[in-house]
């Protein structure tokens, strides 16, 4: 069954207000002025907006908490367009965490271990993180210290390359080790 919209006229949208306080937005008696164009210091709110008037510029109030609050003499669309930026240079440089995954049965080969020690090893090299786990099938589920073991000599093969983060932990039909780079790169 699908939803109706009631019908009738539409609510009108709400416009974003703005993330600051502007010019006669700022209802405080006095405010802490600093700037590129202007002699920093406490003024009262009206010569700090005569000032903004002057250079044909924007009272942008940058720290509300403040005693008293701080604001900015700037041109309020290039500051948002500044802050912006700057949030994106940020969120460009904040390093992504990758998890690659390697997934064992509780009764793997020795062959099947070697090969996948082998990804493993690739992995910490290149600073990954490495989460081992064995998946339990039906009835395997009784050889939780066999899947147990298989991580534990997996963590012990991999020693010089990375560290254990996550001991051995069964959660439903996994048993998990997660393991970080030593030499993380940076």
């Amino acid at each position: 069954m699908a939803l109706k919209r009631p019908s009738g006229p539409r609510p009108p949208m709400r416009k974003k207000e703005p993330e600051h306080r502007i010019n006669e937005f700022i209802r405080v008696p006095e405010v802490r002025l600093v700037g590129d164009n202007v002699e920093p210091g406490v003024y009262p709110t009206r010569k700090a907006l005569e000032m903004a008037d002057e250079l044909e510029l924007d009272l942008v109030e940058i720290s509300p908490n403040a005693v008293p609050p701080v604001c900015k003499i700037v041109d309020y669309s290039k500051f948002i367009y500044e802050q912006k930026k700057k949030q994106k240079e940020i969120k460009a440089n904040a390093k992504q965490t990758v998890i690659k995954e390697i997934r064992f049965g509780p009764n793997t080969s020795e062959h099947d271990f070697e090969f996948k020690l082998k990804h493993a090893m690739r992995f910490l090299e290149a600073g990954e993180k490495v989460r081992a786990y064995v998946h339990f099938k039906g009835r395997a589920i009784v050889f939780k210290e066999q899947g147990e073991i298989l991580l534990l000599k997996f963590a012990q093969a991999l020693e010089d390359y990375g560290k254990v983060e996550l001991l051995p932990k069964l959660e439903g039909k996994r048993m998990f080790l997660t393991l970080a780079p030593k030499g993380a790169k940076k």
